[in-house]
């Protein structure tokens, strides 16, 4: 599933770059070496990383 139309970027694509340290959706396109276009996808991307940390913070406990 595309998370970004303009990019291209899947949902596999995003999880990758907030598994290697993307804490922003800016870092994720960084990381996938594009640009943020029409920004609709930066809510999801958000969502996605605040999962991350909070699956995250459970496991530390």
């Amino acid at each position: 599933m595309y998370v970004c139309n303009c990019n291209g970027l899947r949902k596999r694509d995003v999880a990758s770059a907030i598994e290697a340290g993307a804490v922003r959706p800016r870092d994720i396109f960084v990381r996938n070496q594009c640009t943020a276009q029409c920004a609709k996808c930066v809510c999801e991307m958000r969502e996605m990383i605040q999962e991350s940390r909070q699956a995250f913070a459970l496991a530390a406990e």
